[in-house]
């Protein structure tokens, strides 16, 4: 399992741009003017983990099998979207499908490429995608009122505990702030999801600055960073055009030389990625053989069955137990021997909850 991430903001800040150098292609078309993207692209990216090489190189499997991530290029979001302006309503529709949203933000100068609001400022744009979404989740739930109502007078139970939600989601968000916010116990976690608002989706903020200003970022990014850390998001500083140069070496060499002389450590896929996982409680685990070693995604909290039904369906269903090997222990004794012999393998059961780095293998009866 991978997580799907919509690349969204305003028109011409760079989001086709992260979409090409991110999946390596030139499937969405980059050009200066708002709109060049239509359809929503969806590109699908392996997760970088030099863990996977090391459990590899160990096991001396055939090949390697990362986990993937999926982005989709939205096209770009004008003011007044929640009511159909530009593209709003497609821009919406798309939003929704989404697990989570990488909001570019462009942090940098060019007067050869024109801004919608005709001038550079992050916040004021982050702030006019978010009053889009949360007008329309207000709209949305406005609607379901009176029918929930007319349910609960009725003695609904279900719809009583939608209407509490509801009511408390529509409080907030006429306050102005994003649904995300709302408290929301572990029993009505449900309930809130099939809501699906726009505004509840977790957001990283990707910072769009300069080449010179990608390894440190610039005033623009810092204020993000700012906003940021206020709303409980996250954000990183990337370079679009970096990142679509990086894309076009073919040589991994000459790709780490290419970012040292730019004086970063990593590209700004490595940071989205990271940052991704985090702002979705996200987890991977292996499996390692001969054959080949992989790399699984799970959420956080995620049970060994649920896990084995990553792999297959069949796994989950015929759940016996779980071969589980911690990473660390992996590497420090050299493989799966080594760590039987220092009584580091365990048999896990249907609640054990898979951590991060867990060598598994899953034994099932179907």
């Amino acid at each position: 399992m991978g997580f799907n991430c919509g690349i969204v903001g305003l028109p011409n800040v760079g989001k086709s741009t992260l979409f090409n150098a991110l999946t390596a292609t030139a499937s969405a078309e980059a050009a200066n003017f708002p709109f060049c993207t239509i359809e929503p692209n969806t590109g699908r990216v392996a997760v970088p983990d030099d863990r996977l090489e090391k459990i590899s190189a160990i096991t001396q499997s055939a090949r390697l099998v990362p986990t993937q991530m999926e982005f989709v290029d939205i096209a770009g979001l004008v003011r007044g979207a929640s009511k159909g302006e530009g593209l709003g309503n497609q821009f919406l529709a798309n939003i929704r499908e989404v697990d989570a949203i990488v909001h570019v933000l462009r942090c940098f100068e060019d007067e050869n490429i024109t801004h919608v609001e005709g001038g550079i400022d992050p916040i004021r744009d982050a702030e006019t995608v978010e009053t889009e979404l949360m007008l329309a989740d207000l709209e949305s739930l406005e609607k379901r009122i009176t029918p929930l109502e007319k349910k609960a007078k009725g003695g609904d139970k279900e719809s009583k505990a939608q209407l509490a939600i509801i009511e408390r989601a529509l409080a907030l968000l006429r306050d102005g702030e994003p649904a995300r916010k709302l408290d929301v116990s572990d029993d009505e976690l449900k309930a809130f999801r099939m809501l699906q608002l726009l505004s509840a989706k977790p957001v990283l903020y990707a910072c769009n600055v300069e080449e010179d200003a990608a390894a440190d970022g610039n005033a623009f990014s810092a204020k993000v960073a700012e906003m940021a850390t206020g709303q409980g998001a996250e954000a990183v500083v990337i370079s679009a055009k970096i990142e679509e140069e990086v894309s076009s070496l073919g040589d991994e060499a000459e790709k780490a030389e290419f970012l040292e002389a730019l004086g970063l450590s990593e590209t700004g896929l490595a940071r989205v990625i990271r940052a991704g996982h985090h702002l979705l409680d996200l987890i991977t685990f292996f499996t390692s053989g001969p054959k080949e070693s992989r790399a699984w995604t799970v959420r956080r909290g995620a049970m060994a069955p649920e896990s084995a039904g990553v792999i297959h369906t069949d796994f989950e269903r015929g759940f016996i137990k779980a071969e589980t090997i911690a990473y660390d222990d992996f590497i420090d004794l050299n493989g799966e021997q080594g760590c039987k012999d220092a009584g580091k393998m365990r048999q896990e059961g249907k609640t054990y909850l898979v951590k991060d780095g867990d060598i598994m293998l899953f034994k099932f009866n179907v």
